[in-house]
């Protein structure tokens, strides 16, 4: 990874004298304010003019997978399942990328037939279309869940970013008026996401249901509770009965 690897993977990357410029992505750069360049002992040198520390965007860079060691560490990895994002209309804006050792990173295409290792600008929600054309759905943590409840018959959806990713006011918009089964991760961190979500839902969609047998028989997750045997008859008896009882 060196100078010209780095700015091609960044906002607005381009050549210029003898280095490189990008967006910087240490803060919210509209104008290419960092530079790059090689060193003569095969470092890369970048300084942002905006006032970033090189620390902060040495930070920023490895959380990308854009910097030397983390560059490295990414392709020991060994990817073991993609997960694309779609608009509105089926159309691929990222995806979440699986790997071993387990871990987690996003990345999206670049237009030249390959992949910049970064946040899409734009988060939706997981099987978009699917969500847009239901009546039911139901939300998990993560898209292996997802893919679960869907192998079962049901619509689900999930955010990118795991238990600490933000809940954002589009994501509730994509679900309004309709009836929402929230799946938490059997975890304190998967109720705490669950509880975030609650609140934002509550008074915008038609019904607000929460899924919680898998809390009682123990399991960590929808995933585990359907490796258990269990059957969609039995997922659904246990719903109805969980809204009797509210």
């Amino acid at each position: 990874m060196n100078a010209a690897g780095i700015a091609h993977g960044l906002r607005g990357g381009r050549k210029l004298g003898a280095g490189w410029v990008a967006c910087c992505p240490a803060h919210k750069d509209r104008n290419p304010s960092l530079s790059l360049r090689d060193s003569v002992d095969g470092q890369v040198l970048v300084h942002c003019h905006a006032g970033c520390t090189q620390a902060a965007v040495i930070a920023a860079l490895k959380d990308l997978g854009l910097w030397p060691e983390r560059a490295r560490q990414l392709s020991r990895r060994r990817v073991v399942a993609e997960y694309g994002y779609t608009d509105e209309y089926g159309r691929l804006l990222y995806q979440v990328v699986r790997t071993d050792p387990k871990g987690f990173f996003q990345r999206y295409p670049d237009g030249k037939g390959g992949w910049i290792n970064r946040k899409h600008p734009r988060q939706v929600l997981y099987r978009l279309p699917a969500v847009i054309e239901a009546a039911i759905v139901f939300v998990c943590e993560g898209e292996k869940d997802v893919e679960t409840l869907r192998a079962h018959g049901f619509v689900a959806t999930t955010i990118a970013g795991g238990a600490n990713a933000k809940w954002l006011p589009t994501f509730t918009e994509a679900l309004h008026g309709r009836e929402v089964i929230l799946v938490p991760d059997n975890d304190e961190p998967g109720w705490a996401l669950m509880r975030r979500i609650a609140d934002a839902l509550l008074g915008q969609v038609g019904r607000l249901v929460c899924f919680d047998d898998h809390h009682r028989t123990g399991v960590k997750d929808i995933t585990e509770w359907f490796e258990l045997g269990r059957t969609e008859i039995e997922f659904m008896n246990l719903l109805e009965a969980s809204c009797r009882s509210r």
